[in-house]
């Protein structure tokens, strides 16, 4: 299949505009995860290990959730929450969706996205396009209605709306976090795109701490009965003290944890952040970092450059406890999610437990 994929990819996605190729391949996922009998013939395919529930070798335990598989979907894929089901379907663990901003927003003019070919990589200066946190919401909670959609685990990555200055950031996070917790496994506050101005500099703690202070008392009275994890995401390009002053934040606040990385502006491509392979070595130190800084409790989510396996393993092994990709999804298909998760799992089986 991965063969067949890579014919695909160069005689056809290839010569297609990134972003119209994208929005192609997500209409024929969105639509197959709408059909039960399809969704439940290829995920019964190519991930048994999704029904295999809190027994499964490889499962994760966070966030008081049984996570089936340690390896899930970054954010920026699914920014509005219209294909959930049909990813997990091909393999995914979890899916993180967005980012949702508070209002809906087009985005950033196009050209916004470039595929970089040599690198096995992808520039996007996307600019959060989205349909807003209600819509997203919205679909949401019809996910939840059935059996099936309440057990995905589902993330929430939220981001500041283009226009709203900076200091009012906090109650537009805010906005987002009350509309999306009661449906969200947890939330991502994510201060680290490079591709709404300003944006970056609100990981600093001074202009950090006011935001999860919102969005965490946000969340908590939309969804008073289940408290919902809260997390934060930071970029690559932060200094290693950088790096530590968030760690030393999240635990001031008594956050849930890190996802680390986003896409890095170290490059002279052209506008916008680069993820995959190039942001793995980066990755790999964030998450390293922060484990030793954090301690044993915080979930770190690792993510950046995973491609492979032994990528993702690489994470795990430097005290992650989920992985994440995107990049990768766009040059190795669509079981690719599938392939690297059966690895993981029979790792774990061969261990003879969960991850």
């Amino acid at each position: 299949m991965s063969r067949l994929y890579s014919l695909l990819f160069h005689g056809v996605f290839r010569r297609m505009d990134p972003e119209k190729a994208h929005e192609v391949a997500f209409s024929l996922i969105a639509a197959a995860g709408r059909v039960p009998v399809v969704r439940d013939v290829v995920q019964g395919a190519v991930a048994p290990y999704l029904g295999r529930g809190a027994g499964g070798p490889g499962s994760v335990q966070v966030f008081g959730r049984t996570v089936p598989a340690p390896f899930g979907l970054a954010g920026g894929f699914d920014k509005n929450a219209r294909a959930v089901r049909g990813l997990t379907m091909l393999g995914f663990g979890f899916v993180e969706i967005g980012t949702v901003t508070a209002h809906a927003q087009p985005g950033n003019d196009a050209p916004r996205m470039w595929r970089e070919i040599p690198l096995r990589g992808v520039r996007n200066r996307m600019g959060f396009n989205n349909e807003g946190a209600a819509a997203a919401a919205a679909r949401l909670e019809r996910l939840r209605r059935t059996p099936a959609g309440r057990a995905v685990v589902v993330g929430a990555n939220i981001g500041k709306t283009k226009v709203t200055a900076a200091e009012h950031a906090a109650d537009d996070y805010a906005t987002s976090a009350r509309l999306l917790a009661p449906f969200a496994d947890y939330l991502v506050v994510n201060v680290s795109s490079p591709n709404t101005p300003g944006l970056r500099d609100l990981q600093s703690t001074e202009a950090l701490r006011p935001i999860l202070t919102a969005v965490r008392e946000a969340a908590d009275a939309a969804s008073p009965v289940t408290r919902v994890p809260l997390l934060v995401k930071i970029a690559p390009d932060l200094a290693d003290e950088d790096v530590d002053a968030v760690a030393d934040l999240a635990l001031e606040l008594g956050l849930d944890g890190v996802v680390a990385v986003n896409t890095t502006i170290g490059h002279d491509l052209g506008p916008g952040g680069l993820s995959g392979p190039p942001v793995r070595e980066r990755g790999l130190e964030v998450v390293e970092r922060l484990r030793t800084r954090l301690g044993p409790d915080p979930v770190i989510i690792g993510v950046g450059g995973i491609s492979t396996p032994a990528d993702a393993e690489d994470y795990l092994s430097v005290g992650a406890n989920l992985v994440q990709g995107y990049t990768g999804f766009v040059y190795a298909g669509p079981f690719w999610a599938a392939r690297i998760n059966r690895s993981l799992v029979r790792r774990a089986r061969a261990r003879g437990g969960r991850s």
